[in-house]
């Protein structure tokens, strides 16, 4: 029934909004989010919920990528150097997607969310030390900067550290991305924070200017493949626009230690929720 189908259509635009606002401001895109939802709530096949949660995910990343960029928070050489790993993880994950049953598929999901909340969870409890002065071991490829700190009003300056470490780590990102349709922020964010120790605002808005293309690497198979469907997917791109602008903006307003909790917080909830559903467990909506 035409209500029906636009009734659909509008939760959909909703949840995209929504999730997209949250995820811009934690750097993370919305598929972390719009998986679970469509899954838990909306009784989506898992596929095909990662089929519209990579599309949201580009839709994401471009949303947001503007806001960041004016305000200097992305370090686009930094960026294109990771993405390369990046992308290579992503083509693996889209051969091994397909081989991979939806309860496995779930406890993935949840051990990685819970592996995120550890990281971020350790990195705050750190003591965090200056690195302007420091040019680190990798100054020849420029990819050290500084973004502007609203309050208090300064520059602050960064290093990169341990840059072999951080792109092994961005390769299992993409695959991971590809494999669960997370955007794959989850796991860059904790991996750009805590390996290459960059501030979670630097990390945020890279991963965010990095995640549409890890997506659109993996996003050509899962349309191949008939998991994108066009009325799920287009209500989802369009909320995901407008709530990735939002989110963005609310991103350079939040201080770091506030940012890092509410990551911990949200990972923690999707975590014990997505490894009930690998039993076939709701706590929040219907049986799967």
């Amino acid at each position: 029934m035409p209500e029906l189908q636009i009734g659909l259509e509008l939760w959909l635009f909703a949840v995209a909004l929504g999730t997209s606002m949250l995820g811009g401001v934690l750097g993370m895109a919305s598929g972390i989010f719009i998986v679970p939802i469509l899954t838990m709530f909306g009784r989506i096949d898992i596929h095909t919920a990662i089929g519209a949660s990579l599309i949201s995910v580009i839709a994401c990343s471009c949303g947001s990528a503007a806001p960041f960029l004016k305000e200097r928070l992305t370090n686009i050489r930094l960026a294109i150097l990771l993405e390369t790993a990046t992308t290579s993880g992503a083509l693996c994950g889209v051969f091994l997607a397909g081989l991979i049953a939806t309860p496995v598929l779930y406890v993935i999901f949840a051990l990685i969310l819970l592996l995120s909340a550890q990281q971020m969870l350790a990195r705050r409890k750190e003591t965090i030390i200056s690195l302007a002065g420091d040019p680190g071991r990798w100054a020849a490829l420029r990819i050290n900067s500084s973004y502007p700190e609203r309050a208090p009003d300064r520059e602050v300056a960064y290093s990169v550290q341990r840059l072999p470490f951080g792109m092994v780590l961005m390769y299992g990102a993409g695959l991971i991305s590809a494999l669960l349709g997370i955007g794959s922020g989850v796991l860059k964010i904790p991996a750009m924070d805590t390996a290459l120790r960059l501030p979670i605002k630097v990390s945020s808005a890279t991963s965010n200017f990095m995640i549409g293309v890890t997506a659109a690497a993996s996003a050509g198979a899962y349309f191949v493949r008939g998991e994108i469907i066009t009325i799920v997917a287009a209500p989802i791109a369009l909320g995901s626009v407008v709530g990735a602008v939002l989110g963005a903006r609310i991103l350079m307003t939040v201080p770091n230690d506030k940012l890092r909790l509410m990551f911990v917080v949200i990972l923690l909830i999707l975590a014990l929720q997505m490894m009930l559903a690998a039993f076939g467990i709701n706590l929040l909506g219907r049986a799967l």
